[in-house]
């Protein structure tokens, strides 16, 4: 059998047929982009502004199934670099927290959500807002939005992954990355994005999945891990509390303010598409968390001492053989450009639609500077998170879920919501019980409470004060 080493030199592990299959899987998949964009409608009529950027932005709602699938489930795994790392670290821990939790989000979603949101024929989460609770909700809204699809961790990701391929520092791989994918992440808006979802959707798919069956053929199966890992990687909670576990679980619910998955049900050809895709989506990410679960805890089984950032893309480029290494690494670099550009994208289109005034809302050139002002935030804040994805995971995910999910949840079941002022001031409250929280030192057993906890209890407690109120004193606001 052969030796594993826990470092290489990427460049050297690559052979002849390695480099021809990389570039060809990313010439077609910048080949989708210009297609995508090419296919871009440009309506003729009082009203192109209009149904252009409805183009623009949702494909004129006529994604299809295939492409609704692809395209979702390729948009949510550019931070692999993380997942892999937090189960080379702690094993099935991250099936649980990074899956579980979040199937039950989609699923969620889909049943109880999607059909709640199609009447309000919106194009953005901040836009949807606007029609349900008014003008000031969808500026907050946009706000939240913005710092939610800032794809930090994927700039992360992908300087990580060209940092290991030609030895630049992370900052200089990560300008470069985001620079690649600026460069064409604006081309046809969401109908570019969501083509070149589709090659990458196979290629990231296949390419996990063969890690996975080599792994087996070459060591064993679940036994071989079992006497080669800590019993804690087949517990659920691994070496973490409950508390700490479902803490999770609460940001997995961030879903349900997800922009993207919002974006993409808008796009749908009708509810009922976008609901059996979710469904569908959720099927296939629980085979590729498996996948990635367990290739990581191959990794860490074959090379203990591995970076653990950086251990599943280390083992799998030893593991497979000529040819296939190529076709891996160019699986693991759509997977990362795959969510980079949705993610980028839905920040350019929050910035140049939902932020400006009416007037100015949806011209190309605020998208385009808006796109261009979210790749240099996400660029620094990259640096000033010091490469630690779980870590920037764990800061947005927390605002995301304690101060928006349940305003924007409740708005939707309940058939009476809070009015424009109430969302407003529910949501910042929960900013400012979170940040206080978050900053505020803590003794005995407040030390071992999170900030998610104490912002989301602060929501749903003015969000039902409000709530109360608006039975006696607010109408229901009416679908526009």
């Amino acid at each position: 059998m052969k030796n594993f080493s826990p470092e290489i030199n990427i460049q050297g592990q690559l052979g002849n047929l390695d480099w021809p299959i990389f570039i060809i899987v990313l010439l077609i998949t910048f080949g989708s982009v210009i297609y995508g964009g090419r296919r871009q409608k440009i309506p003729n009529s009082k009203n192109t502004n209009q149904l252009g950027l409805l183009d623009h932005l949702v494909m004129g709602r006529q994604l299809t199934l295939p492409l609704f699938v692809a395209t979702l489930v390729a948009t949510w795994y550019g931070g692999i670099f993380g997942v892999t790392k937090i189960a080379f670290n702690q094993g099935i821990y991250n099936f649980v927290t990074q899956g579980v939790f979040w199937y039950v989000a989609y699923l969620i979603f889909a049943l109880f959500m999607v059909d709640k949101i199609a009447p309000y024929k919106a194009v953005t989460l901040p836009n949807l807002l606007e029609k349900m609770f008014g003008r000031k909700s969808g500026i907050l809204g946009a706000f939240f939005n913005f710092f939610n699809v800032l794809p930090i961790s994927y700039v992360i990701s992908i300087g990580l992954f060209i940092q290991l391929l030609f030895n630049f520092s992370l900052e200089q791989s990560m300008l470069i990355g985001i620079g690649l994918v600026l460069s064409y992440s604006t081309l046809g808006g969401l109908r570019s994005v969501v083509y070149s979802d589709l090659i990458q959707f196979f290629v990231m798919c296949t390419g996990v999945a063969l890690v996975l069956i080599l792994s087996i053929s070459t060591f064993g199966g679940v036994d071989f891990l079992k006497t080669s890992l800590p019993e804690s990687y087949f517990q659920l909670t691994g070496t973490n509390t409950l508390a700490t576990t479902f803490i999770w679980g609460l940001i997995a619910l961030s879903t349900l303010v997800d922009p993207n998955f919002y974006q993409r049900c808008f796009a749908a050809k009708s509810p009922k598409i976008a609901k059996k895709g979710i469904i569908i989506s959720t099927v296939i990410w629980a085979i590729f968390d498996l996948c990635t679960t367990f290739g990581a805890m191959y990794a860490k089984a074959i090379i203990p001492q591995a970076e653990a950032g950086t251990a599943y893309l280390t083992y799998a480029i030893q593991l497979l053989p000529n040819g296939l290494r190529g076709f891996f690494l160019a699986a693991i670099l759509a997977t990362i450009l795959s969510t980079l550009d949705s993610y980028l994208f839905l920040a350019g289109a929050t910035v140049g639609h939902d932020l400006p005034p009416k007037k100015h809302q949806g011209k190309k050139r605020f998208i385009m500077l808006g796109t261009v002002a979210s790749a240099s935030l996400a660029y620094v804040l990259a640096i000033y998170f010091k490469g630690d994805i779980k870590t920037v995971w764990k800061t947005l995910g927390s605002y995301s879920a304690a101060c928006l999910l349940i305003p924007v949840v409740m708005g939707q079941l309940l058939k009476k919501r809070i009015s424009d002022n109430h969302f407003v001031l529910t949501c910042l409250a929960g900013v400012v019980s979170t940040s206080w929280w978050r900053n505020a030192e803590h003794y005995g057993f407040a030390a071992n409470v999170d900030e998610i906890y104490i912002g989301s209890l602060t929501t749903i407690i003015f969000y039902l004060i409000f709530y109360i109120y608006s039975q006696n004193f607010i109408q229901p606001k009416t679908i526009n």
